[in-house]
């Protein structure tokens, strides 16, 4: 391959994108992983209610419980990344993981059955996810951070678009039947697996000779800087105000919108959350990431305004689709961000903490706005998010002023 366009900081050629070999095989590895998801879970609620005769408090135990463990593991992982300097095994074993429990679920006959399954593909998440966004850290040069990130996270979700229309062709022509489904998500997983084999043994950076210490808290021993926990403060309180995708389904619901179309919706969204997460992350590496979290911390802020003020259903799918912009704005920017402030030697444990802090901070905002939802009214719950969202860009520009690229 040439190196006419340049290497990563890895040593790896890059190509005319500003991408380097190894950034292409993660973004089919995140593609594959999220088709296969986004074929099953969807119709998780369908399955537990048809086919096994659960209710939704099932539900909400599986994903409660799922989803706080996967918190959890993102941080030990990201520690254990930077002790012992091996990101690959990691993420081979947190997505093979996900990868051999998926198909499973055709095989349950009980919904405790499907929680220590779905449990177990979280758990596979949480290994990975910090692992493979240091990684992706060693493979990005710092120019270009931004349009690594953005166009992972738009592989995650054109994966995330396939999946629901794979699903959806494959149950009109055999209809109620998810178990063979599910049993298909096999091939997706055996894929990503063989991707990872090809992925380098470990990043060729300079930053990773010599020999590991655990990696420090403190930046005075060569750790996080305190502008990284002040920012990490801000992003989690966004994130109490990031509830559920969940809701806003329920909220089409509510309005008009019947179930066969949902999954439609659901893929249209992705398609605007994957066009606009390449051209956020690129447009952060000009911009600089504070002012495009800032305008994604806004924009969110307005959607959510929109959600509890309009019942007219055209509008709300309009606002619907409209959502997906807030996450080009921000998913990639934010791991690009990190990936700004953290040193080489203490990258793993950032992202466990970023995406710890985005996991914990969701589980306490689906809660909340569950409780807001019942008690007081939808509306509320709404205004609630867009206010936690306002709140936290206004303090991003207080706290990060002057700065085109607050991480540098």
């Amino acid at each position: 391959m040439s190196d006419r366009y340049g290497v990563d900081p890895s040593g790896n050629p890059l190509d005319r994108f500003g991408l380097s070999r190894p950034v292409w095989l993660l973004g089919w590895v995140s593609f594959f992983t999220d088709t296969a998801s986004e074929m099953v879970y969807p119709l998780l609620p369908l399955f537990l209610t048809r086919v096994l005769g659960a209710g939704a408090m099932s539900l909400g135990v599986i994903e409660g419980v799922a989803e706080g463990a996967n918190s959890v593991l993102k941080i030990l992982s990201g520690w254990l990344t930077d002790r012992y300097g091996q990101p690959k095994k990691l993420v081979l074993g947190g997505y093979g993981l996900s990868s051999a429990v998926r198909p499973l679920i055709a095989f349950v006959t009980a919904w405790p059955q499907v929680l220590a399954l779905r449990f177990t593909d979280r758990l596979g998440k949480g290994i990975r996810s910090s692992p493979r966004d240091a990684m992706l850290a060693s493979f990005a040069p710092d120019k270009t951070r931004g349009r690594v990130y953005g166009f992972h996270r738009g592989m995650d979700h054109a994966g995330a678009v396939a999946g629901p229309l794979i699903a959806t062709v494959y149950l009109y022509f055999y209809p109620e039947a998810y178990r063979s489904l599910f049993t298909w998500t096999l091939v997706p997983g055996i894929i990503v697996v063989l991707l990872i084999l090809r992925l380098p043994s470990t990043p060729k950076s300079r930053s990773d000779e010599g020999v590991r210490v655990a990696p420090k808290l403190r930046s005075s021993e060569g750790g996080l800087p305190s502008r990284f926990y002040l920012a990490m403060s801000i992003i989690f309180l966004f994130a109490l105000g990031n509830a559920s995708d969940a809701f806003i389904l329920l909220r089409l619901n509510d309005l008009g919108v019947k179930p066969v179309w949902i999954p439609l919706l659901w893929s249209a969204l992705h398609v605007v959350k994957m066009s606009s997460s390449i051209v956020g992350g690129a447009m952060s590496d000009r911009f600089g990431r504070r002012a495009m979290i800032m305008i994604g911390y806004l924009w969110y802020a307005a959607i959510y305004a929109a959600f509890a003020s309009t019942s007219s259903l055209p509008i709300v799918i309009g606002v619907f689709l409209a959502y997906g912009l807030y996450f080009g704005f921000t998913e990639g920017v934010e791991k690009a961000w990190v990936a700004d402030m953290a040193p080489a030697s203490a990258r793993g444990l950032a992202f466990g903490i970023y995406n710890g802090a985005l996991g914990l901070g969701g589980l306490a905002a689906s809660l909340i706005f569950g409780v807001i939802w019942t008690k007081v009214s939808p509306h509320a719950a709404f205004l609630t998010g867009a206010a936690l969202a306002l709140a936290a860009s206004v303090l991003l520009y207080l706290a990060f002023p002057h700065a085109k690229n607050s991480g540098h």
